[in-house]
């Protein structure tokens, strides 16, 4: 199909997600190579955002693509009360790579379901009901997990699940970049006590938390956050639940998010970096404790393609790529190289509030003006920014524009000259915002 055949037959008959059909145009793909893609007549585009932060290890790897072929060739599926070589070889592989004693694995189709799985287990295990979360986080979209999310996507869908418990994050929406980390850490923490108390710790089941913030500010904790945060809800028996989906499997520069933090949550959910998307697949990884109550105790939860051994044969062939070709190191050296782009952009640009990144971890936020005002209000839009995403598209980069900030979390196979490359487009884009700032 040409571009448009393509974009006008996916209009009329599909849904696009987060969207009004009838305002969108989709940027056409015929296929994807490393840290480009394809329009069917050849265009090219710089994957600035690994589509969702999860094509990891860059779009096409032979080896993963081989690894699917060569399973689909013995075992296309088998439902989910069997047992398979691929399970079997993969939950192995997963209790060795993970940190403590995270050594159990409930399978799904993708972070939400993950998600909504982790409430249930939460629950069952603890006999509690109410769970905890933070409003700049986002958790994905089925029920419960849109329950949990803090940002705006999930007004439209309320009423949502019950016991959900909402606090302030570590930093308030309008914080300082400059606070003092062990300051922040500690009011965070004597404010979330009290919301505990106020909640009856016996009623509270979990806390969820992305252990970085991804689509909400790319925010990793304060120093100090993760250790303190474990040690708080262990007074009172909470679960620490934390949500790796985006920031898991070398996209922060190690293999978890949690170990920047030196702690090990009781249950962690992963998705996308895992299978790198190249297949559907979410996890749940419990802590022993957890995993032995299930031993003898109905975990109440299931899915059709639960353990599907598609989807495992993919992960399997991705840990392998991520390890062979060392992209977790790659990630924390690029990421490196990221932030002295993003300096040159701050030092350049007015138009640009601040900056950070952990490992590929990254984005840029913009200002309205000297004040330090946000370009685009929370939940509101600018004009501004329809200019600077067709700019973007039309110089050959994509990426995603969320409310004030320039999403930068390119694969982690990137090299110094795609870096530099990206930024060059960024960079001339940037002056679009300039020439609207209000001084």
């Amino acid at each position: 199909m040409s571009s448009k055949e393509m974009v006008d037959l996916c209009l009329q008959h599909s849904l696009f997600s987060w969207s009004a059909t009838g305002k969108i145009d989709p940027i056409p793909v015929a296929r994807a190579e490393g840290v480009y893609l394809y329009s069917p007549e050849g265009q090219r585009w710089l994957d600035w955002n690994s589509q969702l932060m999860s094509v990891n290890i860059g779009h096409g790897h032979p080896h993963v693509v081989e690894a699917i072929a060569a399973q689909a060739k013995s075992l296309v599926f088998a439902y989910p009360g069997m047992a398979t070589e691929v399970r079997a070889r993969l939950s192995k592989r997963l209790a060795e790579l993970c940190p403590g004693d995270l050594n159990t694995f409930f399978y799904t189709l993708g972070g939400a379901e993950a998600n909504e799985n982790a409430i249930k287990a939460a629950r069952q295990y603890s006999g509690r009901h109410k769970i905890l979360a933070r409003y700049r986080s986002y958790h994905g979209a089925t029920h419960g997990g849109i329950s949990l999310t803090g940002d705006p996507r999930r007004w439209p869908n309320e009423p949502g699940m019950n016991g959900v418990v909402r606090v302030m994050d570590p930093h308030p929406y309008e914080y300082s970049f400059g606070s003092n980390d062990e300051e922040v850490v500690k009011n965070n923490l004597t404010y979330l006590e009290e919301v505990i108390q106020y909640e009856n710790p016996k009623n509270i089941a979990a806390m969820f938390i992305e252990t970085v913030t991804g689509t909400n500010g790319i925010l990793p904790p304060p120093k100090g956050y993760l250790k303190g945060l474990k040690a708080l809800l262990e007074k009172y028996g909470i679960l620490l639940v934390c949500d790796e989906v985006m920031a898991g499997w070398g996209r922060t520069g190690k293999r978890f998010a949690f170990e920047h933090g030196d702690i090990v949550p009781d249950i962690v959910t992963m998705a996308k970096g895992l299978t790198s998307s190249y297949m559907p697949l979410g996890v749940m990884g419990v802590s022993d404790k957890i995993a032995n109550h299930f031993r003898e105790n109905v975990f109440s939860g299931g899915l059709t393609y639960n353990a599907h051994p598609m989807c495992l044969s993919a992960a399997m062939a991705v840990i392998d790529v991520l390890e062979s070709e060392k992209l977790i190191e790659n990630s924390a050296r690029m990421g490196e190289v990221m932030q002295g782009h993003m300096v040159q952009m701050k030092e350049k640009h007015r138009s640009v509030l601040t900056h950070r990144n952990i490992g590929l971890f990254g984005a840029i936020e913009l200002r309205k003006n000297a004040k330090g005002e946000r370009l685009v209000p929370y939940a509101g839009a600018h004009p501004v920014i329809g200019k600077l995403n067709k700019f973007f598209r039309d110089n050959g980069l994509f990426t995603v524009i969320s409310q004030s900030l320039v999403m930068c979390n390119p694969p982690l196979c990137i090299t110094e000259q795609q870096m530099n490359e990206g930024f060059e487009i960024i960079d001339r884009g940037l002056s679009l915002v300039d020439e609207v700032f209000e001084g």
